[in-house]
């Protein structure tokens, strides 16, 4: 720990730039330092001067392919991101835990009552009482602390700016109360019981397992309290293209039902055969029963599962290709993944809204720019948000132009991968 005044001197020098340095860019260096030391006065603000603190990160993530698959025990190919979600962290000794996030009121959550609260639903601070209730129900211990957050990872982004902020305070208990020894894959298991359970959305593991473990990672769902993590080795630097993500100005708030209908279509393919989700369906079996699946839980159900098992399929060759330096045949596959989650699952706008298709267009004008030179697909959960882009470099101003013609000025970022999941900072 780390008295506040001496943490905001120390900013001021190249003390801790190697740790920063771990997490971001060099050049990105000093304006990083600059957002931390302002949180720091945030916290001193909010939770008063000389206060010992540290200061904890977890990135955003960004889906690379594995569209939906996840949540059915598929395989998913993901990167954590340099955007990310910091706090600036000091023991309470109060067993309350205080998080007051940039933006928005502070959450306070008694570490005595840690049942889920159906009033919290969809709100923040379930997800902080949920992350509390799954370490102490895993044996771990928990206890009261105040936090000061700030995040750049896009609400309603596809950047899972919510699985950072799970992944954020889980990190934060591990290390203050449990020695960091609580795993990363632990950790994300637990970000999804909190957003499952207490905040009431039904996703997958992946997101959270994104952020939690860092860098590009290929997960094998089979089995999910045990999944299957491979790191892939890949300078996405050395092909002379850019990430881009695309902000459409959409938002998920609410299209939770539209989340479980994917997944709950998928199911009810998968209960034909017997079984609770896709994986464990033979592929042959399927296709020979697909008149069946179409009469009993109808045809978007048997879309849905033809795009799972087509995109867990991809999602091995992606890797190959990345692990190949083949990165032309990476592209190749991101193209086809696209056009799935488009056609098949159908995720890219909602039937609810048919005027308002943010993604539909932007994925158009992707299209127009990039055809036979980069690669474009929707990214995430869909119906609303981003796009995601493989930009050469050449193109990169053009492409900036047109996007932000249409979408504004802030709607193309360009990202690195980061190599680090949650960790403590300082």
């Amino acid at each position: 720990m780390i008295k506040t005044s001496v943490l905001k001197e120390k900013l001021c020098t190249a003390e801790f730039d190697g740790a920063l340095e771990r997490i971001y860019k060099k050049d990105d260096i000093t304006a990083q330092k600059e957002r931390y030391s302002a949180t720091v006065s945030r916290f001193e603000a909010l939770f008063g001067a000389e206060r010992e603190v540290e200061i904890y990160s977890a990135p955003g993530r960004t889906e690379v392919g594995g569209n939906h698959t996840d949540h059915n025990h598929g395989k998913v190919m993901a990167a954590g991101v340099n955007l990310d979600a910091v706090a600036v962290v000091s023991l309470n000794n109060e067993n309350i835990v205080r998080v007051k996030s940039e933006g928005y009121k502070i959450d306070a959550v008694d570490l005595d009552n840690l049942g889920v609260m159906p009033a919290e639903r969809g709100r923040s601070e379930s997800l902080i009482r949920g992350v509390c209730a799954a370490f102490k129900n895993r044996g771990y211990n928990i206890g009261g602390f105040d936090a000061a957050t700030v995040s750049d990872v896009l609400s309603g982004s596809g950047l899972s700016s919510s699985a950072a902020f799970e992944v954020l305070i889980g990190t934060i208990l591990n290390h203050l109360f449990n020695d960091g020894k609580v795993s990363a894959v632990e950790i994300a298991q637990i970000a999804q019981f909190a957003e499952n359970e207490y905040f009431g959305k039904p996703c997958g593991l992946m997101d959270q397992m994104a952020c939690s473990v860092g860098g590009f990672v290929k997960i094998d769902f089979k089995d999910p309290a045990v999944p299957v993590i491979n790191k892939v080795d890949f300078d996405f630097a050395s092909c002379n293209h850019a990430l881009c993500i695309v902000d459409t100005g959409g938002n998920h708030a609410d299209l939770t039902d539209e989340y479980a209908a994917v997944r709950g279509e998928m199911e009810a393919a998968a209960a034909k055969f017997g079984k609770s989700v896709l994986r464990d369906v033979d592929i042959a079996e399927f296709e020979k029963n697909i008149p069946l699946i179409r009469d009993s839980v109808g045809d978007r159900a048997v879309l849905r599962a033809m795009h799972f098992f087509n995109e867990n399929r991809r999602v091995e060759l992606l890797a190959s290709a990345l692990g190949n330096g083949d990165f032309e045949a990476f592209k190749s596959l991101i193209i086809e993944s696209g056009f799935s989650s488009y056609m098949y699952n159908q995720n890219v706008y909602t039937c609810k809204a048919p005027a308002d298709q943010p993604v539909s267009v932007a994925l158009a004008i992707c299209q127009d720019i990039l055809s036979g030179k980069g690669a474009w697909r929707v990214h995430g959960g869909g119906f609303a948000g981003t796009i995601q882009a493989f930009v050469p470099m050449d193109l990169l101003d053009e492409f900036k132009a047109k996007i932000c013609a249409v979408f504004g000025e802030k709607s193309c970022y360009v990202l690195n991968i980061r190599p680090e999941g949650g960790v403590k900072v300082i």
